[in-house]
């Protein structure tokens, strides 16, 4: 662990390509936040330039993630897997952008969540889309056999339930690829449909301590990160309809706001 804390700040590389009907790809560089979500308290008082719960240069809102409410986003997570039949007794660490100067959008957000003994127990895709909707899909992460070595990457799957596109249908599957947050981290998204890779989505990050100074060095190399995010998604839809890709319709959200997958 780097610095004093679990929680660490990940700076990389988000990559999007598209590769029907019409090649589609982008690249920026980004930061995302592991955020431990029993050292909430710590961080906003250890911390100057990033709050919790309150505005700051960079900041971090319960409310802004699961169902929204203001109630401790732990315990809501913690309801959640308790109610899958999950561990729900160890470490939660979710990795987010945070706000900045008071404004973020989380295309997607995961949480670690971890049993009493340390051991991953399953991952948490918490999905925006730009239409106000929000879906996560909980998947557990099966023990590894007696023995067996900590594998470098885990593989998981399920069906797409939240419209995210305008310009993707709803009969797709996903597939994720997680390195788990340490030194560095991975996530990688593939969407299939009928005749097969649709898009492949990846961020590839590396550690830093979570201190002021990094904060700062970050921010200094990522201003307005998070209304470029927003801006970068309406941009990049403007380019495919351009290019002639054609518009689906949205249904309406899921009437479960969780998917668990078993």
């Amino acid at each position: 662990m780097n610095g004093p804390f679990a929680s660490g700040l990940y700076a990389g590389v988000v990559s999007h390509v598209r590769l029907r009907p019409r090649r589609h790809a982008l690249r920026y560089r980004i930061f995302m936040l592991l955020l431990d979500l029993d050292e909430l308290d710590q961080l906003n008082r250890s911390l100057f330039l990033f709050k919790v719960n309150r505005p700051g240069l960079l900041s971090f809102f319960e409310s802004d993630h699961a169902d929204g409410s203001h109630d401790s986003l732990k315990g809501r997570i913690q309801a959640e897997l308790t109610g899958a039949g999950l561990p729900a007794d160890g470490a939660i660490r979710l990795l987010c952008m945070p706000r900045m100067l008071g404004f973020v959008f989380n295309p997607i957000s995961v949480y670690f969540c971890h049993s009493a003994d340390g051991r991953l127990a399953a991952i948490r895709y918490e999905v925006n889309n730009t239409f106000g909707q929000r879906h996560a899909y909980l998947i557990p992460v099966p023990a590894l056999a007696q023995g067996d070595l900590a594998a470098p990457a885990i593989e998981q799957g399920c069906e797409k339930q939240l419209f995210v596109s305008p310009f993707l249908g709803m009969d797709m599957t996903y597939r994720f690829r997680v390195v788990p947050p340490a030194q560095d981290t991975r996530l990688v998204i593939h969407a299939a449909d009928a005749e097969g890779l649709m898009i492949a989505a990846n961020f590839a990050g590396r550690r830093r301590e979570l201190s002021d100074a990094s904060l700062l060095k970050t921010v200094l190399a990522h201003p307005l990160m998070t209304l470029m995010v927003v801006a970068a998604i309406h941009w990049e839809a403007l380019k495919l309809f351009l290019k002639g890709v054609r518009l689906v319709a949205r249904p309406p959200a899921p009437a479960d706001p969780v998917t668990v997958v078993r």
